[in-house]
């Protein structure tokens, strides 16, 4: 007779095993015909141009750090809101667990927006604005021609 444990480990074994044999069938019956158009690398449609190592801009990691951090508050204040807000709990203790549980999450969600008032004072949340750049031509055509050129459009 086996045990609970040895039934769901008798499971685990012959879900792989059935796994297992699944590739192993498809291994025997797939076709294998390589050729260059296969083994190139898939890039959403388009055909891969220069070094995949491009570097990102670091804004986008701070972006993504202050995401993760107000992700996990909320992560918090879930379960904080479901467990102190209990009414049997509050009046069990004639309501001092409730405001001791609110002044201690109003402190944690004032420590996380004295960071964020840091992080956007210090300017982190800033993207570099690229500066305008107007293309100088070096050519023979004088801009007055240009000039005249754009004026005469201007007025149609």
């Amino acid at each position: 007779m086996l045990s609970d444990f040895g039934i769901i480990l008798l499971f685990i074994i012959t879900g792989l095993a059935f796994v297992g044999l699944i590739l192993f069938v498809a291994r025997l019956l797939r076709p294998n015909r390589p050729n260059v158009e296969k083994l190139t690398t898939y890039e959403s449609g388009e055909e891969p141009v220069g070094n995949a190592n491009i570097q990102f801009n670091v804004r986008f990691y701070v972006v993504a750090i202050i995401f993760v951090l107000f992700d996990v508050e909320l992560v918090f204040l879930f379960p904080w809101a479901t467990v102190f807000g209990q009414k049997a709990l509050i009046e069990e203790t004639n309501g001092l667990w409730g405001w001791l549980a609110l002044t201690e999450m109003l402190v944690f969600v004032a420590l996380l927006a004295l960071g964020l008032a840091y992080v956007w004072a210090k300017g982190f949340l800033d993207w570099v604005k690229p500066e305008p750049k107007i293309p100088q031509l070096k050519t023979a055509v004088p801009a007055s021609l240009y000039e005249k050129v754009n004026q005469k459009y201007k007025r149609v």
